[in-house]
């Protein structure tokens, strides 16, 4: 079967800190996506990546593994199981804007395992990532403000 791919954007007025803050905490990821529960099942190292997490919501339990954690720039992680997919990566960049709030892009590929399921989990999938990104972007905003640089402290 051929691989399916497809892309999410967002803009938000909040830092590529304030962005990272929450992206790169999978904790924190049932507070701005329709995710309902999250469990880290092995810790991350110095930059979260390496991270398996498991994110429940409604009847499917998802696990992913952080493969790749450059911080205010690029999170990408793949699918362990979860769904009736293969290869699954998703890639997360994220680029400062001129006017100092950030650009997300959301980037994902896989290969259905069942034949004619493709279009669904394209449609499926999409939907729940453009939720991703208008949480994230929505909740960076309020969270750091417009423009804020968020900073540990």
């Amino acid at each position: 079967m051929r691989m399916r791919e497809f892309e999410v954007n967002g803009t938000t007025a909040a830092s590529p800190t304030a962005v990272w803050r929450l992206l790169g905490d999978s904790a924190t990821w049932p507070d701005w996506t329709p995710i309902d529960t999250h469990r880290q099942e092995r810790a991350g190292g110095a930059d979260g990546s390496g991270e398996v997490r498991v994110f429940r919501n409604g009847r499917y339990t998802l696990r992913e593994e952080v493969i790749e954690s450059r911080p205010l720039r690029r999170l990408s992680y793949t699918l362990l199981s979860g769904l009736a997919v293969r290869d699954y990566r998703a890639d997360v960049d994220l680029s400062e804007r001129a006017d100092g709030g950030t650009d997300v892009r959301w980037h994902t590929t896989f290969v259905p395992k069942v034949p004619g399921t493709g279009r669904f989990y394209v449609s499926a999938l999409r939907r729940a990532t453009e939720q991703f990104v208008a949480g994230l972007t929505d909740s960076a905003a309020l969270a750091g403000g417009p423009g804020a640089d968020v900073r540990e402290g």
